[in-house]
């Protein structure tokens, strides 16, 4: 079983779509205990991929996706907090993990789960430009003007879906082409049972324009994705997604009560024959 580093908090399903497919995306971080008051904050991606930076009115930022890493993402993250709380102004840190020259301070076994409030919910804001990696009027230069061009330049149009009973779930327009990819909560062989019952009944798809392309597996957690009409934007989605979380429930409330029938078992056959693996 894959290991799920932010088991146990409010937002692991946020924090897992933030890390390995949103662009551009900032939430405050809800310490249990802030430093000197400093603003926290995680971010997607930082300049050059590093794992902190403090910017120069003294903001806190810890990067999800990072240029390098060790097994222990969670541990990670936490040591890049207990840098950037006390790190000055303009510094940055490369990287962190248990080879670390400038490993922050603080006992190697703590988590992300020790420092925040687990319970708190991520106010997440999607950004379509990278110029909240500088303060205020401040001008790029040197490797942070360079990588701030590249990233804006790679940069994908991205939405978070918004509707009754859906969470993490993210829209992009991949240049030609859209998809929407939604990050699950449930156990693994649950979800793709109930995914097989909606299939085998022709409900499996979000509606005119759509079709279920397969699902990712990233830390321990199911990322079902849907290709989409690239006409048609994310707020266009809201209504079929939330009527799908619908029909989602009610499969994964009848899988206690009725088996998998043939044609079901079928379908999730299917289905596993789609899954792709990314962490």
């Amino acid at each position: 079983m894959v290991a799920r580093p932010f088991a146990g908090l409010a937002a692991e399903c946020e924090l897992v779509a933030l890390r390995e497919f949103v662009p551009a995306a900032t939430a405050p971080l809800p310490l249990r205990d802030a430093a000197g008051g400093r603003a926290m904050v995680l971010a997607t991606v930082l300049p050059v991929a590093a794992a902190g930076l403090v910017r120069s009115d003294g903001t806190g930022l810890v990067g999800l996706q990072v240029q390098s890493r060790s097994g222990d993402v969670s541990r990670d993250l936490a040591r890049a907090v207990r840098w950037a709380l006390t790190a000055q102004p303009g510094n940055a840190l490369p990287a962190v993990g248990p080879e670390s020259p400038e490993g922050p301070e603080g006992p190697d076994t703590e988590r992300l789960q020790d420092l925040l409030d687990v319970d708190a919910p991520l106010e997440i804001t999607l950004h379509e430009d990278f110029s909240w990696w500088l303060a205020g009027d401040e001008e790029p230069s040197g490797d942070v003007a360079l990588s701030l061009e590249r990233a804006n330049a790679a940069i994908l149009p991205t939405a978070r879906i918004e509707a009754d009973g859906v969470d993490a779930a993210y829209w992009v327009d991949a240049r030609g082409k859209a998809h929407l990819r939604w990050v699950r909560p449930e156990p693994e062989e649950r979800l793709l049972a109930a995914l097989a019952r909606l299939s085998a009944g022709g409900a499996l798809d979000l509606g005119d324009g759509s079709r279920y392309a397969g699902s990712f597996r990233a830390h321990g957690l199911l990322v079902p994705v849907w290709d989409l009409d690239p006409e048609l934007h994310a707020r266009e989605w809201a209504d079929p997604a939330a009527a799908f979380a619908t029909r989602l429930d009610t499969a994964l409330s009848s899988l206690d009560q009725q088996p998998l029938t043939d044609a079901e078992r079928r379908a999730l056959q299917g289905l596993r024959g789609r899954q792709l693996t990314i962490r």
